[in-house]
């Protein structure tokens, strides 16, 4: 059975959303007023010139920072009305993200920075959740190596399934290739795409990079703190 567009779920909402930043006398405006819905097993990409406010949004999107003004809804929940440990709760059960540049301990194992997440909120890892994903990344042989002893794209790899371990309701990923040679970049996009469609998750990717942005179901624009849908190809 195929639910219609207007019966697919949507993960998170934003209205109006705003992020003013002073700079000496004047007023940068990294967002003007974005409105964004993602729904359930979306894969969205948004691009955009350096500075245009697409790391901004999905740091506002995903907790990481808070807006000027709007609202950040998941369901009927403005995440960002609450207090910063009900935030962080939220993110650790509800939200993967993925960085640019891995973000992984340097002095904890690969299977110990995957399942980090889990145990900041007090919970046990389910150990054959952790092989499956493991090993579809072609990271199970290397879960005791520490990030220095691993390639770029092994990190990322790793950084992926850190991501995926609480089984999020939406993954975000910032220029997930950007710290990649071209190659190891076109690895670690197929294999978070097949991890998407395989795993029905919701993806929200930043990128620079018009061929990642084209694997998306929909892609978006920001220019000056201001997004448009791109439609048609």
């Amino acid at each position: 059975m195929h639910l219609s567009a207007n019966e697919i779920k949507e993960v998170v909402r934003t209205e109006e959303l705003k992020k003013y930043y002073p700079l000496g006398t004047h007023t940068v405006k990294a967002l003007d007023g974005v409105n964004l819905t993602v729904k359930e097993g979306e894969f969205v990409a948004i691009t955009g010139k350096s500075g245009s406010g697409k790391s901004t949004l999905l740091h506002i999107i995903s907790g990481l920072d808070t807006p000027t003004s709007g609202q950040v809804l998941y369901g009927d929940t403005d995440i960002h009305h609450g207090s910063d440990r009900e935030l962080s709760a939220f993110r650790r059960r509800k939200i993967g993200f993925i960085f640019q540049h891995f973000n992984l301990l340097p002095v904890l194992t690969a299977q110990e920075n995957i399942t980090m997440p889990l145990l900041l909120d007090g919970r046990q890892p389910d150990e054959a959740y952790l092989q499956e994903i493991a090993a579809f990344l072609g990271i199970d042989k290397r879960l005791t190596h520490l990030p220095h002893e691993l390639s770029g794209g092994q990190q990322q790899r790793v950084a992926i399934a850190r991501a995926l371990i609480a089984k999020p309701d939406i993954i975000f990923a910032d220029e997930p290739t950007g710290n990649l040679d071209s190659k190891s970049g076109c690895e670690v996009m197929r294999m978070l795409c097949d991890l998407r469609r395989q795993m029905n998750k919701t993806l929200v990717i930043i990128t620079h990079d018009p061929r990642i942005a084209e694997m998306a179901e929909r892609r978006f624009t920001i220019v000056d703190g201001t997004l448009s849908e791109v439609t048609g190809k």
